[in-house]
């Protein structure tokens, strides 16, 4: 989740809407300037006894990322409310590292020219942790959600806005405190050209949101035992906050764009407004209130385009937009598929041919067939089945070909002459042999493993 950092210069007082609608125009780059910006995050634990390793404890996350510094990595301090400051962020050159609410790492990588940097800049953090992790006793794992903790046995990282979300997630779903604490995903933020340019990139990213869940689907295990789900990760979101989350019929409707998406995160319920290096909880309360200087909290006042930005990070749907696309549809995993998921999405949004043929796979769908494919995809995955008949397997090499196409046609080439169609490779494997991550390890678990879930833990170490 995201990391406040404070900047110097102060941010402008939202007077009117039009405001708000800018911020998303503000997005706008031409294709030369498009970047890929990849998100991954993985689960902490120590190598002796496999515990979630707390804040302060020898050995654990404040240690952990006080070594980064060695690497150049720069500290990122929140008030703690007794005077006194945390770290809990860090930033450079590779972009910001950042702490789950249970202490999951995650890398929110720089804006990136190519897949190749973006797998370079991966292979720089992994190693980094790696060796700090060789030094402290501590392993990381790459799974869409801890194998064996109850949320009980998961520790709470010391960051203002976690309190406030732990308090209210409880009172909007039954999931919520799953979402924060149990579990991890990969991510990665595109750039749009225009507001047309958005709309489309927005259509195909949630249509297709399924396919990427399915392929990713890493996440078959709950408390030590199988939990009937491939995704569980995915399960969980269906009821974390249903006002915050899901396919967003509206996108599909005539008319979508920047001032729509405005109008649906204004009635987002709020979190959170950060004052004075403090968040204040104004959990339930309404942004728009705000825009009126109505908010309970701070009578009078209006919010900043920070408090926007802030507000705008505070919704979960399966897409979301800031000044940039954020796909948000797959489980953590391994190292490879850390670099397959923006190849995935690099492929099918960031060449227009490949754009135009993914969109002609899944523009006549029904806005009912999409909530159904993405309702079947955590418990079946590639056999969950698709509009018109068949099953999801059944277009994912083609949706893997159309992505391999606009991966070609960008021509980023590496050092060896290499373009970017390799880094598909892990999801044309998936597709090959019809089994997604979950489904191999659940043939471990059922065979090698011999029903033993810690297992785990020595074969999808990082």
């Amino acid at each position: 989740m995201t990391t406040h950092l404070d900047t110097k210069a102060p941010s402008p007082t939202i007077e009117s809407r039009d405001q708000l609608i800018a911020s998303f125009a503000k997005g706008e780059k031409p294709p030369e300037a498009w970047r890929i910006g990849t998100e991954h995050e993985k689960f902490v634990y120590a190598l002796s006894d496999h515990h979630a390793p707390s804040y302060d404890e020898k050995g654990g996350i404040r240690d952990l990322l006080d070594a980064l510094t060695a690497y150049g990595w720069k500290p990122v301090e929140e008030k703690d409310g007794k005077g006194g400051t945390n770290v809990i962020a860090m930033t450079g050159a590779d972009g910001s590292i950042s702490l789950e609410p249970a202490g999951q790492f995650e890398l929110s990588g720089a804006p990136l020219e190519n897949l190749h940097e973006t797998c370079a800049e991966t292979g720089r953090h992994l190693e980094q942790v790696k060796a700090i992790g060789d030094k402290f006793g501590i392993g990381f794992l790459g799974l869409g959600m801890w194998p064996d903790k109850t949320r009980a046995e998961l520790p709470i990282m010391p960051k203002g806005r976690y309190a406030i979300m732990l308090r209210h997630m409880p009172r909007v779903g039954t999931m919520g405190l799953d979402m924060m604490l149990r579990t991890c995903t990969i991510q990665v933020n595109l750039d749009y050209q225009s507001e047309a340019d958005m709309v489309k990139k927005f259509r195909v990213g949630l249509a297709l949101q399924p396919l990427a869940t399915a392929l990713f689907a890493n996440s078959p295990f709950t408390e030590g035992k199988p939990n009937g789900m491939l995704s569980y990760r995915s399960h969980i979101w269906s009821d974390t906050d249903p006002a915050r989350t899901g396919m967003l019929p509206f996108v599909f409707k005539d008319g979508f764009g920047y001032e729509r998406y405005a109008e649906y995160a204004l009635d987002v319920p709020m979190y959170f407004v950060y004052r004075d290096g403090k968040y204040l909880d104004a959990a339930g309360l309404s942004f728009r209130d705000f825009l009126k200087g109505n908010l309970s909290i701070l009578p009078g006042e209006k919010p900043t385009l920070d408090d926007w930005n802030d507000h705008l990070s505070t919704a979960f749907p399966e897409v979301r937009l800031k000044t940039f696309l954020e796909m948000r549809g797959a489980d953590g995993g391994p190292w490879s598929r850390i670099c397959a998921l923006p190849a995935l999405w690099v492929g099918l949004l960031y060449d227009q041919s490949a754009l135009d043929a993914a969109w002609d796979l899944v523009k006549n769908w029904t806005m009912d067939e999409r909530e159904a494919l993405r309702s079947a995809v955590p418990k079946l995955a590639l056999d969950a089945p698709i509009p018109g008949g068949g099953k999801l397997r059944d277009i994912a090499g083609e949706v893997l070909d159309i992505a391999g196409a606009g991966l070609s046609a960008r021509a980023r080439f590496d050092t060896s002459g290499s373009n970017e169609t390799g880094f598909l490779e892990p999801l044309r494997d998936i597709v090959r042999t019809g089994k997604v991550p979950a489904q191999a390890l659940l043939d471990r678990y059922y065979g090698a493993w011999g029903e033993d879930v810690s297992r785990v833990y020595e074969e999808m170490r990082f």
